[in-house]
C-alpha cells in the first residue's frame, strides 16, 4: 500500500489523456534521451511555458507533435498547403493526435507512444549541411546537429509526410499521421521523415 502511494505521489501512474501509460518507455538513442520528454501528465498543455531556455524540452514529446500540427502546411519561409482539419485550436489537433493513437495501438498492438518515440528516433538526422563563407567563397560544410533541433526535425517532417498525404485526399489527416509515424518507426522507405533524415545525413557525408 505505501508503494502504491508513493508511485501516486511520483505521477508514474498518470497515463496521458487517461489513455496511455509512459512510465516504462525508454529512449534508445542516447544523444536524445535528454531531448525527448516523456513526463506523464494527465493534460498535455503547457500553456506557453515553453518559451525559456531549453524549454522545448521541458514539453512532453506528444504535446510537441500536437503543437506542430498547427503549422503543417509551412514549408521553409512560405505557407504553401493548409489540410482544413488542422488548425490553430488545440482540442482539434489533440483530438487528431488521440484518433492517430488509437489507430496505431490497433494496428501494431503495442503502446503507440513507443511506436511514436521510436519514429522520432529513426527520424532524427545526426548529420546535415550548412554553408560557410570564407574568403568570399561559400561552400558546404557537414556538422553534427544537436539533440534538440534533431528532434525538431524529426517532429517536422512527420507531420509534413502526414499532412502531404492528406492534402487533397479521401484519407483523413489522423489516419495519414497514424501510417507515417508507423512507416517511420519501422524505417521503411515510404516514409517521408525516414527519406528526409536519409537525404540529409547522405548530403552531410558528400560534403566532408
Amino acid at each position: 500500500m505505501t508503494e502504491q502511494k508513493t508511485q501516486q505521489r511520483s505521477g508514474l501512474n498518470f497515463k496521458i489523456f487517461g489513455l496511455y501509460d509512459l512510465s516504462e518507455i525508454r529512449v534508445q538513442d542516447m544523444g536524445l534521451r535528454n531531448a525527448i520528454n516523456l513526463e506523464p501528465k494527465l493534460a498535455l498543455k503547457s500553456h506557453g511555458r515553453n518559451i525559456q531556455k531549453f524549454g522545448q524540452m521541458k514539453v512532453n514529446i506528444v504535446e510537441r507533435l500536437i503543437n506542430k500540427l498547427a503549422v503543417a502546411g509551412h514549408r521553409g519561409k512560405k505557407h504553401k498547403i493548409m489540410v482544413g482539419t488542422a488548425t490553430g485550436k488545440y482540442t482539434r489537433n489533440a483530438k487528431i493526435v488521440v484518433e492517430a493513437l488509437k489507430m496505431i495501438e490497433k494496428r501494431t498492438g503495442k503502446n503507440p507512444v513507443e511506436v511514436f518515440v521510436k519514429a522520432v528516433e529513426n527520424s532524427a538526422p545526426k548529420d546535415e549541411v550548412t554553408v560557410i563563407e570564407y574568403g568570399g567563397a561559400r561552400y558546404p560544410q557537414a556538422v553534427d546537429v544537436s539533440p534538440a533541433r534533431r528532434v525538431n526535425l524529426a517532429l517536422k517532417h512527420i507531420v509534413h509526410g502526414a499532412s502531404d498525404k492528406a492534402f487533397g485526399k479521401k484519407k483523413s489527416l489522423s489516419q495519414a499521421l497514424a501510417d507515417e509515424i508507423v512507416l517511420a518507426s519501422e524505417n521503411s522507405g515510404d516514409s517521408f521523415s525516414a527519406r528526409k533524415r536519409n537525404e540529409a545525413e547522405k548530403q552531410a557525408d558528400s560534403a566532408r
